[in-house]
Formats: C-alpha cells, sequence, structure tokens
C-alpha cells in the first residue's frame, strides 16, 4: 500500500496553516495524483499576518515534482469559511465528474485513496450514494463484516463524491422550508432533541448565522435520501484542533488527531442499508445526547411537566 498511485483528481482546499497543508500534501504527493486542485481562500481584512501565511502556504503547491497537471484557484479577498469552500469545491466539479477533497487539517493515509478510487469507481451510477469518507468516528465498534458500511452522516473529514451529488448542493438551502423540515426530520430520527438540533441547524444555515459550509451537504443528504459509505476503519487523521482554526479549537477533543489503520484489502456489504446505531452512536456523542435525556428525566422536571399538563388541561 506505500506505493499505491491514486486515479482519481484531487482537490486540496487551503488557507493560512503551512504547517498542516505540508502535511497533507507530503500525503498526496506520495500517491501521485495525476491532476491536482488546489483552492485557496485570501486573506482577511485586520489580520496582518494573513497575507504572508497565505503566500507560504500556496507555495508549497511549487513543491510539485512528478508527472501532474496543477490546476489553482488562489483567491485575492477571503471568502470566509462557507463561500471558500463551497466554491472551490464547485469549480472542481466543473472540471472533474468526480474526485477527492482533501482540507488542510485532514491527513489521510495511503489506504484513504484507494478507498476512495474504488468506492468512485464502484458507485458512480448508484444515485443512493452521496458521499465516501474516510473518516470512521466509531471507536472501535465495526459494522458488519464488510470492508465499510452505509451511514446517513456525511462526514468531510477526507471525503470524495461526484458531479452528480454535487450539483444538488445549494449553500442557502433554497429548495427546502423551514416548517417542513422537522416533519422530514421525524421520519429519519425518533430522538426528539436530535431532530431539535438538526432544525435548528438548518435555521441557522439557511439565515447564514453560522459560516459553514458542510452542513448544508449533511441536511441535503438527509433530505435527498442519500447514503454516505464509511470505513469500518479510520483513515482520516484531523490534526487541525488548535487556537488557529475557524471552528475545532479544542486541542483535547476526542475527534483531534485520531489514528488510522490501512485497509489493506475491501469486501463490499450485501444490503445497501443505513446503520442507523452507528449514526445515533455518533450524533449521541457529537450533541450529548444523553445528557439532555438525564436532563429531561430528572424528577424536578417531570414533575413540572405534569403540573404544566393540569394547568394546560384545566384551561381547556
Amino acid at each position: 500500500m506505500s506505493s499505491y498511485k491514486v486515479q482519481s483528481a484531487v482537490l486540496m482546499l487551503i488557507f493560512k496553516r503551512p504547517d498542516t497543508t505540508q502535511q497533507v500534501f507530503d500525503q498526496v504527493k506520495a500517491v501521485r495524483p495525476e491532476r491536482l486542485y488546489v483552492a485557496a481562500d485570501g486573506p482577511r481584512e485586520g489580520h496582518p499576518t494573513d497575507a504572508a501565511l497565505c503566500a507560504q502556504t500556496r507555495d508549497i503547491i511549487k513543491q510539485v515534482d512528478w508527472p501532474c497537471t496543477v490546476h489553482t484557484l488562489f483567491r485575492d479577498q477571503n471568502l470566509g469559511s462557507m463561500h471558500a469552500p463551497a466554491s472551490g469545491i464547485t469549480w472542481f466539479f466543473e472540471h472533474e465528474e468526480e474526485g477527492i477533497i482533501l482540507e488542510d487539517d485532514c491527513l489521510p493515509n495511503t489506504s484513504f485513496f484507494y478507498f476512495c478510487d474504488a468506492m468512485l469507481e464502484k458507485y458512480r451510477h448508484d444515485t443512493r450514494m452521496f458521499v465516501v469518507t474516510g473518516t470512521n468516528s466509531q471507536d472501535g465498534q465495526t459494522w458488519g463484516p464488510a470492508s465499510y458500511y452505509f451511514s446517513r452522516h456525511s462526514s468531510i473529514w477526507g471525503w470524495a463524491s461526484w458531479r452528480r451529488v454535487w450539483q444538488q448542493y445549494d449553500v442557502d438551502l433554497r429548495a427546502y422550508k423551514l416548517e417542513d423540515v422537522r416533519p422530514q426530520l421525524q421520519k429519519i430520527f425518533t430522538d426528539p432533541f436530535l431532530i431539535d438540533i438538526w432544525v435548528n441547524i438548518f435555521e441557522t444555515v439557511q439565515q447564514h448565522r453560522v459560516q459553514a459550509w458542510d452542513h448544508q451537504l449533511q441536511l441535503i443528504t438527509l433530505f435527498e435520501n442519500g447514503l454516505c459509505i464509511t470505513p469500518n476503519v479510520n483513515l482520516i487523521s484531523n490534526i487541525g484542533f488548535r487556537e488557529d482554526a475557524t471552528h475545532t479549537f479544542r486541542e483535547d477533543s476526542h475527534n483531534a488527531n485520531r489514528p488510522t489503520e490501512q485497509l489493506i484489502s475491501i469486501t463490499h456489504p450485501v444490503y445497501v442499508m443505513p446503520e442507523t446505531d452507528a449514526d445515533y452512536y455518533f450524533m449521541n456523542r457529537e450533541f450529548d445526547l444523553a445528557s439532555k435525556w438525564r436532563r429531561y428525566n430528572k424528577p424536578k422536571r417531570k414533575f413540572k411537566r405534569w403540573v404544566k399538563g393540569l394547568l394546560s388541561g384545566a384551561g381547556q
């Protein structure tokens, strides 16, 4: 696996972290893609060190020393963590029917590229499949006897997809109405706290109260009944949990610097069904659902709900 040559085109999304970008680039260099795309956001106003850091980060791409066509989209102005990645991915899929996407802190091992190549080819025309991810957050649990399973959660820490999927992407989620979101999510999830969380995420994203591009892909995957192909071992280590991150600040996060394993060969699942228990395991931890239920079930809170029910019934 150490000498694997990736078949797919690769997109790198970079900004101002030359140290993490160098590590990711070194892994890309090891698999020698024939087509490399690099989209870089521009320096922010009012941040005097950004210009130099952006330049250092972009210079890393000059280290390409293998037969490779390099395409660059270097922004002069800062578009932010919503529009810069989204527009970079759109640019990538304007040129490629399918491919692999890596942000500057998503460090892949070699078998990630092998896995993506295989999945992109196998499911190229299967419109049920939306995303191939390299991230496994199951803490050693495996789901089924195959090398991978199907999830409703689209992890984008090292991922791959097809143009046919990205054509459905909309940063503003204009195809969906807020009043329809809860009834649709109730068809997918049974946990009311989880439904509330995703309704809130939808609302904050659609109203641009959060600078993110990946929630939109996740919501579209849910609403279009799409699946994410997820390896049963972790192939990506997120090395970007630190103070200069955009969203991932806590260095002690359980998601930081997860170890990876090599996937030497691939066996395929017999059944194409989402592993709902795997999804709930992940979301329970990420959204701390267990503590919400503990608070909800406290005797004092139960009593308050009982009294409120009596009062509301008396008023009818």
